[in-house]
C-alpha cells in the first residue's frame, strides 16, 4: 500500500518539527501502537497490568522520537506507514518485555484442552482424537485458542473476540485459515 497524502504530511511535518506536528502525528497512531501492545502480550502470553501497557506504548513512541526522529527518517515508503509502525513497534515491545523477563500466563490453553472423549458421548475415537489434539497444537497459540474454543467448546465470535483481542468481524476469516492449516497438518 502507497503512503497516504495524510502520512506524507503528518511525517513531513513532524521532520520539520512543525507546531503540533508531533501531537498530530501520536493522535494518528496511538491506536495502533495500543493494538501491538495488547497483540504482543498475547502471543507471548503475558498479561499486562494498565501501568505497564502504558509503559510499553510510551516506550514504542519514545522510540520513535530517539536520535532526532532516526526511525521516521528512516522510513523508505515501501510499505505504509503505519505498517512500518507496527513492525517498530513490535520490536521495542519484545525487546522491552524480554528485558523485563514478564511471567507467561501457562493456564491459557491449558484451560482450553479437553479430556478424551467418552466413546458414548463422542463421535471420535481416541486415535482421532489424539490426532486432533496433536494437530490443533502446531497452529500458533492464538490459533489454537479460537479453534478450541469455536469448535470444541461452542463459543461464539464475540467470546473469543474478547478472550484474544481481536476485532469480531476477524474471527471468521481467522478461523478459516486455522482450519486450512488444520487440513494441511492432518
Amino acid at each position: 500500500m502507497a503512503l497516504s497524502n495524510l502520512d506524507r504530511e503528518l511525517l513531513r511535518d513532524c521532520l520539520a518539527k512543525a507546531p503540533d506536528a508531533w501531537e498530530n502525528f501520536s493522535d494518528r497512531f496511538l491506536g495502533l501502537v495500543i493494538h501491538v501492545v495488547n497483540h504482543t502480550a498475547l502471543m507471548r502470553n503475558v498479561s499486562l497490568s494498565q501501568e505497564l501497557r502504558e509503559d510499553l506504548v510510551a516506550d514504542v513512541f519514545v522510540s520513535w522520537i530517539d536520535k532526532d526522529f532516526a526511525v521516521l527518517r528512516r522510513f523508505q515508503g515501501k510499505s505504509s506507514l503505519a505498517t512500518y509502525l507496527a513492525v517498530v513497534a513490535r520490536r521495542v515491545v519484545f525487546r522491552r518485555m524480554s528485558q523485563l523477563r514478564l511471567p507467561h500466563i501457562h493456564q491459557s490453553i491449558e484451560s482450553l484442552k479437553l479430556d478424551p472423549p467418552a466413546q458414548e458421548t463422542n463421535s471420535l475415537t481416541q486415535d482421532e482424537f489424539e490426532q486432533l489434539e496433536s494437530s490443533i497444537e502446531r497452529l500458533s497459540q492464538e490459533e489454537s485458542i479460537a479453534v478450541r474454543m469455536f469448535h470444541l467448546q461452542g463459543k461464539s465470535y464475540r467470546e473469543i473476540s474478547s478472550h484474544i483481542g481481536m476485532p469480531e468481524n476477524s474471527i471468521g476469516p481467522f478461523l478459516s485459515r486455522a482450519r486450512d492449516k488444520l487440513k494441511r497438518t492432518v
